[in-house]
């Protein structure tokens, strides 16, 4: 093992030596290393041996705001790629990326490649963010039953881990923009094809877990709220979709659907885990959508490792790139897309044995500054790889916070990819929160019915 990976994990050697299970929060002197050795959410702080990784300084809160919600950010359009990976020299880099890169760079030997710019360490959050995810390192725990979160509020809630449980958790508490508004597309690659639009959404997210006058003893658990209405096709215009996730075991997601030829709304329970996701003509799972979406209960959660990986980051120009820039014949355009390289935390989810799921083994890569996924292996019940995701961070300067929305889905066995909230063409907003009663089945029937 080289020294670079032997500093990596040894910040893990506590997890990997005991503390799998461990459901406590961390104590004071620990904790205090938010204000020293690890970033306020938890990233190390320090660059790599070798200055490929450089030390983190703040993020994009110390760089100027260019608009209110400005996505395509000139503070990155004069960097050029400092490595090209390809099929012809996999095994160079081999050590620094996910068996689904990997797998992808052999399946397209001619037309795949990996683009790698400088690392841009843009990661940072608001204020109140950061104090949030202090108090959180105190004070949020695993409930007793291993299924939910307490204690937390308004930031990261385990920013110094003890098991792959607390990073998902992380990672459905990501530290998102309070409340936005955008439109979306989701595309269909078949081999050798041209993207076909599945449908086209107007859309709106609200997160309870990050309002400022907020806190955990307010807090209902409710952390997540969705509405869309889909425009396009003509067939399916007028379809309406809202989702609330919550932490509570019981009911995690509650969900209604509006179905134009059924002209009324009705509860949706099966959107969620492996459902084939219809807004996306099925080619994904629901659980896909945003790399993983909803809740972590039928796997068991282990922390693999923490390593430099080749991941997308800082995808700005890919998300705000034109659709026929953006995609060529069965992948996205290698030309429009952002890879840099940066510390992960590695997780492998295992279905329960009293569980099921139709991808049994998933194998995620979390970004250690954000928390965000960016990569994903799905493996089937033969333990061959399947399915690989690859899920874009990009960064809004003016809240400041790096947000994922797309997400591309490539089934590796039925040559397909499944693009999934593609914001490509569409105005992104971040907007004002709304009454929660808008997010919800009755108003969505009163739209309906005028």
């Amino acid at each position: 093992m080289n020294i670079n990976k032997t500093i990596l994990n040894f910040t893990i050697v506590g997890v990997l030596s005991g503390f799998q299970f461990s459901y406590a929060a961390v104590a004071v002197d620990e904790a205090a290393q938010l204000s020293s050795s690890l970033t306020p959410l938890g990233g190390e702080k320090a660059g790599n041996a070798d200055g490929t990784i450089p030390e983190w300084t703040g993020g994009t809160a110390k760089l100027p705001v260019q608009g209110e919600n400005y996505i395509p950010w000139e503070f990155l359009s004069d960097d050029q790629p400092i490595v090209k990976i390809n099929s012809k020299n996999i095994k160079q880099f081999s050590d620094k990326l996910s068996p689904g890169t990997i797998a992808l760079l052999e399946k397209y030997p001619d037309s795949f490649y990996l683009n790698v710019y400088p690392t841009r360490r843009t990661a940072s959050a608001p204020d109140y963010v950061y104090e949030n995810t202090r108090d959180n390192a105190l004070n949020c725990k695993l409930s007793a039953a291993q299924d939910s979160v307490e204690g937390c509020f308004g930031g990261i809630p385990f920013p110094i881990p003890k098991s792959g449980l607390e990073i998902i958790w992380n990672y459905l508490l990501r530290v998102e923009a309070t409340a936005t508004e955008y439109g979306f597309k989701n595309l269909l690659l078949l081999k050798d094809s041209e993207p076909t639009l599945a449908t086209r959404n107007d859309n709106y997210w609200q997160y309870p877990y990050y309002y400022r006058d907020g806190s955990a003893d307010k807090w209902s658990g409710e952390y997540f709220l969705q509405r869309f209405t889909t425009t396009e096709p003509p067939f399916k215009s007028g379809e309406s979709l809202v989702i609330r996730d919550s932490i509570d075991p019981s009911e995690p997601r509650r969900a209604w659907q509006y179905l134009l030829g059924q002209r009324r709304v009705r509860r949706a329970p099966t959107v969620g885990y492996d459902t084939p996701d219809f807004v996306s003509s099925g080619a994904n799972y629901f659980d896909e959508v945003q790399g993983f979406f909803g809740m972590p209960d039928r796997y068991d959660w282990t922390i693999v490792e923490k390593r430099e990986t080749y991941i997308p980051y800082n995808s700005n120009g890919l998300v705000t790139a034109q659709i026929e820039d953006a995609f060529v014949a069965n992948h996205l355009n290698p030309a429009e897309m952002r890879w840099e390289l940066h510390r992960t935390w590695v997780v492998e989810a295992t279905v329960k044995s009293d569980k099921r799921h139709a991808v049994p083994k998933r194998v995620f890569y979390f970004d250690e500054d954000s928390w965000l996924l960016t990569l994903l292996d799905g493996y089937d019940s033969e333990g061959s790889l399947w399915r690989t995701s690859q899920v874009f961070p990009f960064v809004v300067p003016s809240v400041p916070v790096t947000l994922v929305k797309p997400v591309s889905v490539y089934d590796l066995q039925a040559d397909t990819v499944s693009n999934v909230q593609f914001l490509n063409g569409e105005t992104f907003r971040i907007v004002s929160n709304k009454p929660e009663t808008f997010f919800t089945g009755d108003a969505v029937a009163a739209e309906a019915s005028r």
